[in-house]
């Protein structure tokens, strides 16, 4: 009971409270529910429960230590738990509220005798009733039996069992309410369901009819649009047969119309029937499986030929009514006049929109049809006739008229000829065009024609010119000019032109090398050089003359152009070709021009050469040039070494040998320009194996090995050893040409060197001699007392060693100024003869010291090394 908020039941011993009329009346005990008494119940379990618990002592720890541990949380001055001030202040607050609790104003008087006098020190007015007896009176007032006396114990323990049984009542009061109000609840919730279970009922019947009627409904539906259906297919079909039908009813209409006799090509209807022509025959071809198919497709296709043969025959007679007009006008019938030509090409324009519109519905049919294809064709060979017919005598008699002009100048006919050629080719594009939109290469076959007629006139005169400048100039004209300018920007409407041009240079470009090959055995291999070619250095000394008496000319009146501005001017390029020595020696500045360097002081076969390899190198392929090239220079290298060995005969060695470096420093520059190689491959076949093996098989010895059944057969050795072998040889010309010219300049520091030195270094090869001797074993010697080592014998030696230098050098620094004229040349030529002398006089030098004593040292009056540097500078 103290779970539900009531106190538990007691009872307690009657006792006698004196009445009004002073009889002892027994009241009812203190045993009352909470609910009873709303005053008292409400806080009795809440308050007598926390004053127990805080009138209970705490419980004692068993654990001392954890006792201990636990004391340690607020120990100072290092406590284990440390509080902050504000719970150091809430805790105490809490303290002295626990302290002096409140009496609870529901406690019954009987329980405040328990209370200690420290616990009742709060003002008890406002917590306990008045009296005893009144809180009693009011329990049994509420209980309505405060009129009731209880005088003995049946009294009593009836009234306590009313008492208990009213209790019980009061207490399942409530579960009986509840289980009647939720009776109520099921009882509604019952009627509910079969409310729900006869409205399901309702629902599925109304389900059953509903899908009855739907059955119907979708049967009826499908049978509508299955009809609906049928009627769409026979009306597609009706169509279909209908749209069939049509293309098999045009042909009556068809017929009609090309057998009427108004019918024309130009009438507005005839395109428009052609066009509906077309589209029956293609569907009839598309469905062979048509009844009737051969007969209907038959009869399209003679339709189709009356409408072509109509078209063609149109065509045809407006082109050939024009010829004929166009010939009528001139009845020589070869117009050669420019104003035939004009007239050719403006009647034909004037007459081109009759025939264009027709043109080119053909043109759009003949990719799809057979027919079209071939009437297209007819009147391409038609016009084309008529064209040929009308041009081809007028040019004829045009170039022949040309030749005739230009009979002599041959780069002129050429020119002439191919320009008025260009004109033609394009006029005829151009009339084309305005006939038919589509090309065809019947056009350039006509072209082909027309140019060959040139080709024709033009091939007997170029396979008779003999001169190389003329060929030269020729191919420039054929290659630069027609194929580059004017084929390149219209290749299009020169393609007929271009192949008769390539030809055409293919022939002058032979010609040219075949008169090249002629010309370098005539002119530089079979060259006989005259007296005045190899008056070296005669004519460089006169030429060297007649340029200082111009420079004094010149400064003694004053001009724009002077000796020293003459520069060589390349023919076919119009661009200055500086002759000199190479560029790879460090070439001079141009300050002013040796008579060496002028281009008619080369020797003949040099400017040859040079001026043949300029000629051919933009006019003939690559391949060819550099053969050419190489048999040029071979050449003209072989003559330069005749030229050079003549010279050193008729003048000194020293000219022949700075005349050939001269001429090959100018061979090497000129060549450098041409961006290519003078390499070629030569294959030659090798027979040294093939003839070992002829020996060997023609031993005796081996004539029994000739039937033997293995690999030692002789038959077989031969077979496998003496297969020839095919060797492959690369021939530079340019090397060829720096090997000789390194050979050149070698030879002439060896010759220059010994001239000067000869006589030291024969001496020092005594000495050297002697000293091996020695070594060896031989007697010992002492040089001075050898009769050609004697002091007065060495400074003979050394005198006249000295005086050739003297001498001969500044004639030799004069011949090699005179032929190379530069001074950057000069010095490397020099350079290693200056060293030769310088490393001789140390040699002589070291020995004499090693040799000699002071005294012949002073006989032999050698110079020193300064002497001897200052000898070679001032001679030079």
């Amino acid at each position: 009971m103290c779970a539900r908020g009531t106190f538990p039941r007691a009872s307690f011993p009657p006792e006698a409270f004196p009445g009004s009329d002073g009889s002892v009346r027994l009241s009812a005990p203190r045993c009352v529910g909470l609910s009873r008494i709303p005053e008292v119940a409400p806080s009795c379990p809440l308050r007598l429960p926390l004053a127990v618990r805080m009138a209970e002592p705490p419980p004692e720890l068993g654990d001392r230590g954890i006792r201990d541990k636990l004391g340690l949380w607020d120990r100072r001055p290092r406590p284990m738990a440390p509080l902050t001030d504000r719970q150091t202040d809430s805790v105490l607050e809490l303290k002295a509220a626990a302290e002096n609790p409140p009496v609870p104003a529901e406690l019954p008087i009987e329980d405040l005798c328990s209370l200690t006098s420290q616990s009742l020190s709060v003002a008890l007015a406002a917590a306990i009733p008045e009296s005893t007896e009144d809180i009693l009176l009011k329990g049994f007032t509420t209980l309505g039996m405060e009129d009731e006396r209880i005088e003995t114990a049946q009294q009593f323990f009836s009234w306590f069992a009313q008492l208990q049984a009213q209790m019980d009542q009061d207490e399942g009061a409530k579960y009986r309410q509840m289980r009647d109000y939720l009776s109520g609840f099921q009882e509604q919730c019952d009627a509910i369901l079969n409310d729900v279970n006869s409205a399901l009922q309702h629902l599925e019947s109304l389900q059953k009819q509903y899908l009855f009627v739907s059955t119907k409904t979708g049967t009826l539906h499908e049978a509508c649009e299955q009809l609906l259906k049928e009627q769409s297919e026979l009306v597609d079909l009706a169509e279909n047969i209908q749209q069939k039908l049509s293309y098999f009813n045009e042909l009556e209409n068809i017929n009609t119309k090309l057998n009427s006799p108004t019918l024309s090509v130009n009438s507005e209807g005839f395109i428009p029937m052609l066009a509906k022509l077309d589209d029956c025959i293609t569907y009839i071809s598309s469905h062979p499986n048509f009844k009737d198919y051969p007969v209907y497709l038959v009869k399209f296709k003679q339709c189709l030929s009356k409408a072509m043969h109509l078209m063609k025959t149109y065509t045809v007679n407006t082109l050939q009514n024009l010829t004929s007009q166009l010939i009528k006008r001139d009845p020589s019938s070869v117009p050669n006049s420019d104003n035939a030509f004009t007239l050719f090409y403006v009647k034909f324009r004037a007459a081109a929109p009759k025939v264009r519109t027709l043109i080119e519905q053909i043109e759009q049919r003949s990719e799809k049809m057979p027919e079209y294809q071939q009437l297209l064709n007819e009147i391409h060979q038609c016009y084309l006739a008529q064209r040929e017919h009308l041009l081809g005598p007028s040019i004829t008699s045009t170039v022949t008229e040309l030749t005739s002009q230009n009979n002599r100048d041959h780069c002129a006919l050429v020119r002439s000829g191919c320009a008025f050629m260009v004109h033609v080719c394009q006029d005829e594009h151009q009339l084309y065009n305005e006939f038919f939109t589509k090309p065809t290469p019947k056009l350039d076959e006509l072209l082909e024609k027309l140019c060959v007629s040139l080709y024709d006139v033009f091939r007997p005169l170029i396979i008779h010119v003999i001169h190389l400048e003329t060929l030269s100039e020729l191919c420039g004209i054929l290659k630069n000019e027609m194929l580059e300018d004017h084929v390149q920007n219209n290749a299009e409407q020169l393609g007929a032109f271009a192949a008769g041009v390539q030809q055409m240079l293919e022939d002058v470009q032979e010609r040219l090398v075949y008169r090249t090959f002629i010309y370098i055995q005539t002119d530089i291999i079979g060259y006989k050089p005259a007296p005045g070619d190899l008056a070296y250095p005669d004519k460089l000394e006169m030429m060297e003359q007649i340029a200082q008496s111009l420079k004094d000319e010149q400064k003694k009146l004053p001009s724009d152009a002077s000796f020293s501005d003459v520069r060589l001017e390349d023919p076919e390029s119009c661009n200055p070709i500086k002759s000199g020595t190479a560029e790879s020696l460090n070439p001079r500045p141009q300050t002013m021009i040796s008579p060496a360097d002028l281009h008619g002081m080369w020797y003949p076969t040099v400017r040859r050469t040079l001026v043949c390899l300029s000629k051919l190198y933009r006019c003939i392929d690559r391949a060819v040039f550099q053969g050419l090239s190489q048999e040029a220079l071979s050449a003209c290298i072989h003559s330069l070494l005749g030229a050079a060995d003549s010279i050193s005969k008729n003048k000194t060695q020293v000219d022949g040998q700075l005349f050939l470096i001269k001429h090959l420093l100018i061979l090497r520059e000129q060549i450098g320009p041409f961006h290519t190689e003078f390499t070629i491959k030569e294959i030659s076949l090798d027979l040294k194996k093939t003839r070992d093996a002829a020996f060997k098989i023609l031993n005796p010895k081996t004539v029994p090995r000739f039937f033997r059944l293995n690999s030692n057969n002789a038959l077989i050795q031969f077979l496998l050893e003496g297969t020839p072998e095919i060797r492959e040889h690369y021939i530079d010309s340019k090397k060829d040409v720096d090997h000789h010219l390194k050979s050149a300049c070698e030879q002439f520091i060896q010759q220059q060197t010994k001239q000067f030195i000869e006589q030291p270094e024969e001496f020092m090869s005594k000495v050297a001699a002697l000293k091996a001797m020695a070594s060896q074993g031989g007697p010992k010697y002492n040089l001075s007392q050898q009769p050609w080592a004697q002091p007065a014998k060495v400074n003979d030696l050394v005198s006249s060693t000295y005086k050739t230098i003297k001498t001969k050098l500044p004639s030799m620094l004069r011949s090699m100024s005179l032929y190379l004229a530069n001074k950057d040349t000069e010095f490397i030529l020099f350079k290693p003869v200056k060293n030769n002398i310088q490393q001789v006089f140390q040699k002589l030098h070291a020995l004499l010291k090693e040799e000699f004593s002071n005294e012949d040292l002073q006989i032999i009056a050698c110079p020193s090394m300064e002497q001897v540097n200052l000898l070679l500078s001032m001679s030079k």
